[in-house]
């Protein structure tokens, strides 16, 4: 059974940081990309960053030089690291996994999803 497990979400000032971690269990081989979705009350859910086998990236506009996704495949864990953070960055952040190894930010490609972990940036 594959399991995401996020963790790390809490309430910061904005401006903060928090790093936000991903661990994969039971997952067949590697996954092809994993990325993190958000998604805020009343909005659809969007995607933030992919990351793919090969270790090329995608970010969304809205999180470029202030979001920062890695992997650390011995500990089958993902990271998004987020500084600088915003009021409109509040959501239930999500990570997902899936086998095609285009690293999109398009949830239709992903297979497994986490229960999500909730950031609220407070101005």
């Amino acid at each position: 059974q594959v399991r995401l497990m996020e963790s790390g979400g809490e309430s910061v000032q904005a401006g903060g940081s928090l790093r936000l971690s991903c661990v994969v269990s039971g997952y067949p081989g590697t996954p092809g990309s994993m990325a993190w979705f958000r998604q805020a009350p009343g909005k659809e859910r969007e995607g933030v960053v992919a990351i793919n086998i090969n270790g090329t990236t995608t970010y969304a506009d809205f999180v470029r030089g202030r979001f920062t996704i890695t992997k650390d495949e011995a500990k089958n864990t993902l990271y998004l690291q987020m500084s600088g953070l915003k009021p409109e960055d509040t959501a239930m952040y999500y990570c997902a996994a899936g086998p095609v190894r285009l690293p999109t930010i398009s949830p239709t490609l992903y297979t497994y999803w986490g229960q999500g972990t909730q950031v609220t940036v407070s101005s």
